[in-house]
């Protein structure tokens, strides 16, 4: 017999040692001493796709939110921008609609006789006194409504006397009794008229 043959029960030992062993599972030691690895899946991971997916949905409703509360606010702004509009138009209103009868008072003392000693300065006065308020309510918008030769409009005119004649058509104003005024498309005294009645 050789120095170098083995007998046949030492060689199924050596090639036991040296084989790996086919039902060596992911946590059996290998004979090199490592952990045999796990089988690689092609395919991802479910609890990876679960993720992408829930983080795009809270991605989508946290935009969602967002522009809600971009159109709350932008609608918020529009709101109170309007409000401080109406409240300064109506301050102006109430201001200009108690300056009326003071221009009405000028507008009378300007037709007052003047054949007295000393009113034709005093009537000077009160014309550049007239003339200074009505640049100043021209200023702020103030118009006058121009009513005379005009149809009779219930929107702008109050007709407080109709009157028979041949000389004016029917419904046409024949006369201002008071002036009437508009702040830009706001009415804020009608005018006193006399209506033509054909």
């Amino acid at each position: 017999m050789s120095k170098h043959s083995t007998t046949p029960s030492e060689r199924d030992l050596i090639e036991d040692a040296s084989s790996p062993s086919e039902a060596a599972g992911p946590d059996e030691v290998t004979p090199a001493g490592e952990t045999a690895p796990a089988a690689v899946e092609d395919t991802p991971s479910r609890g990876a796709d679960i993720d992408v997916v829930e983080l795009a949905r809270e991605r989508d409703e946290y935009r969602d939110r967002l522009l809600r509360k971009a159109a709350e606010f932008e609608n918020y702004r529009r709101r109170i921008d309007r409000e401080r509009r109406e409240q300064a138009e109506a301050a102006a209103v109430d201001l200009i609609t108690e300056l009326l009868p003071l221009l009405d008072d000028l507008e009378r003392a300007l037709e007052a006789d003047a054949g007295t000693e000393g009113a034709e300065a005093y009537r000077q006065g009160v014309t550049m006194i007239h003339r200074q308020l009505l640049d100043l309510l021209r200023r702020r918008g103030v118009r006058p409504i121009e009513a005379v030769g005009a149809d009779f409009d219930p929107h702008v005119h109050q007709a407080v006397v109709h009157e028979p004649t041949d000389r004016h058509r029917d419904g046409e104003v024949m006369e201002e009794l008071r002036q009437g005024y508009m702040l830009n498309d706001r009415l804020l005294r009608a005018s006193m008229v006399k209506v033509a009645k054909a």
